[in-house]
């Protein structure tokens, strides 16, 4: 396992950082199952973790918190998330800053996910959708101020709506964030644009999600591929979506260096770029 710094968090996490969302038990997860496989990961040499209050309504940092505890011997580092109060993905401009994350929903999850996690703050804490319509809002600074003051959390960090990694470059700038976490792959290199620069000129860490395209990219869909009703991937892969999607995966597999895989490909894409912290790896 190779290790990086981690923005100006100054920790060094591990490149790969096994993402929780599907030991919520959305996806038909089993516990023991989820609890070898993390366990694995820890051997393997992974020290970094992102899981969320929504996985599961705390099942997953509950999980992590068992890893956690078993290996007292290991420095881990967690990254959870505060659900939105509406509970709506992603996060619209029409929807109010107080209608998502008033202070009385932020202190009552970060308590519920340190609680969870079995720790005594928590490495890194995220906001799990955002909108830089908010950031000008008195009680976003007034509430990470508070939570890092109180010792609850090391750091703060945004989880960007997919397809807008933009849409957090003006809280970035406000000096509140110490990370984002923003979809990145071969097949959508956008933070590129924008995001990126900002983020190596102001040392913020980048934690990168979907790297494996939602699971095109890990070499084992086909054009047949069928999610049951309860996978959102069967909505997402629709007929069309699916079809270009294959098309693209199946001319990336002509340019496959010998000996590597296709999801080997992706990671080394993902990880090649400087602004990278880790990269969250899941059924994603």
């Amino acid at each position: 396992m190779r290790y990086r710094k981690f923005g100006r968090t100054g920790i060094e996490v591990s490149d790969i950082a096994p993402g929780l969302w599907g030991m919520g038990g959305w996806s038909g997860s089993e516990d023991k199952e989820s609890i070898n496989a993390l366990q694995l990961s820890v051997d393997l040499g992974c020290n970094f973790f992102d899981t969320a209050w929504a996985y599961g309504e705390g099942k997953s940092d509950g999980l992590l918190g068992h890893t956690i505890a078993n290996n007292k011997g290991k420095r881990l580092f967690a990254a959870s998330k505060i659900p939105p109060k509406n509970e709506r993905w992603p996060a619209l401009p029409s929807y109010t800053y107080h209608d998502v994350f008033p202070p009385e929903h932020v202190f009552k999850y970060a308590d519920l996910v340190r609680n969870q996690l079995g720790v005594d703050y928590i490495d890194l804490l995220q906001f799990h959708v955002w909108t830089d319509e908010w950031t000008d809002e008195p009680d976003f600074r007034k509430t990470l101020e508070k939570l890092k003051r109180d010792g609850i959390i090391r750091h703060f960090g945004l989880s960007l709506n997919r397809w807008e990694p933009e849409n957090g470059i003006k809280a970035i700038r406000t000096g509140l964030v110490d990370a984002v976490q923003v979809i990145y792959s071969i097949f959508d290199q956008s933070p590129e644009d924008e995001l990126f620069p900002v983020c190596q000129e102001l040392n913020i860490g980048v934690i990168v999600r979907v790297a494996l395209d939602e699971g095109s990219l890990g070499g084992k869909m086909s054009k047949d591929t069928k999610f049951p009703n309860t996978d959102w991937r069967s909505r997402y892969f629709n007929a069309e979506n699916l079809a270009n999607t294959m098309e693209r995966v199946d001319k990336l597999k002509q340019i496959l260096p010998p000996g590597m895989s296709l999801p080997e490909l992706a990671l080394r894409f993902v990880l090649s770029h400087p602004a990278v912290g880790a990269t969250v790896v899941g059924v994603r």
